[in-house]
């Protein structure tokens, strides 16, 4: 079994990075806008403040407290999003109950909206005519194209239709020309499904959803569910009994996550650079 190793790619985009960005662009900006406390989302933005400052981008966070009224956070976010020095804004999910998502998302300008994320961004993403992907959707290309993995003609089972993971690349991999199924809580017979991929993806969240006996030997396993178990980050996948079955694997911390980050922020300077 080998390991589709994340870090260690993402470390040399950000290198690229660096490299790419050198003096010419030192106002380049991350702004990250977080509302509450949640202690996956504070490492998340942790993780990108760190690659910021590898790569030489600046960073900048507001926080909100849960508290704010809809109108007072749109009237900010508005605000954040004229000023030029935000190269790139992105909105830390998940938003707190009382927010709607998708109303929040659009204030995100598509030529600040590295995420991908904004109904605007996301049809363009669909039509094929916008120039970057969704972070996670490129991030998890680029780990298979760097480990030679083939996706025309393989039959690839993604489990969960979020709009972080599942949905952007199943659409993503229709256009690779690959056979996609896309299974949710409704979905009959999951093993059946499964048990017959040759490359399987799981962004649900659920901390051991995927064990063994669920997958095929030789399966491809990529793991881009994150949520907390005892203070610890952790996938969706059982590693110890998943991986004595497939022929590749992404670790949880260190396989897809920082991959995300790097094509987050590369991302960031694709649209600045085209600007």
């Amino acid at each position: 079994m080998t390991l589709l190793n994340g870090r260690e790619l993402s470390e040399k985009i950000l290198a690229k990075l660096k490299k790419k960005i050198g003096r010419s662009k030192p106002y380049l900006r991350l702004t990250v806008i977080q509302l509450g406390e949640n202690p996956a989302s504070q490492i998340f933005i942790n993780q990108k403040k760190k690659a910021c400052e590898k790569t030489g981008i600046n960073f900048k966070l507001f926080k909100f407290p849960v508290r704010i009224g809809t109108i007072e956070l749109k009237k900010e976010i508005e605000k954040i999003a004229k000023n030029p020095a935000n190269s790139g804004i992105i909105i830390q999910l998940p938003l707190p109950e009382k927010f709607l998502t998708e109303e929040i998302l659009n204030l995100i300008p598509e030529e600040k909206d590295i995420d991908v994320l904004s109904e605007e961004s996301l049809g363009k993403f669909y039509q094929g005519t916008l120039k970057i992907l969704p972070p996670t959707v490129q991030g998890i290309l680029y780990l298979l194209k760097n480990y030679k993995i083939e996706l025309k003609g393989k039959n690839v089972v993604i489990i969960g239709a979020g709009r972080l993971v599942g949905f952007p690349l199943a659409i993503q991999l229709l256009k690779e020309k690959a056979t996609v199924s896309v299974l949710n809580e409704f979905t009959r017979d999951t093993p059946f499904f499964t048990k017959k991929a040759d490359i399987l993806v799981s962004g649900v969240g659920w901390p051991n959803l995927i064990k063994g006996d669920l997958v095929k030997r030789g399966v491809i396993v990529v793991d881009a569910g994150t949520s907390m178990k005892k203070g610890k980050l952790v996938g969706d996948v059982d590693f110890k009994s998943v991986s004595k079955k497939a022929s590749f694997l992404t670790p949880v911390p260190g396989g897809v996550g920082p991959m995300t980050v790097a094509c987050l922020l590369e991302n960031l300077v694709k649209l600045n650079t085209r600007r």
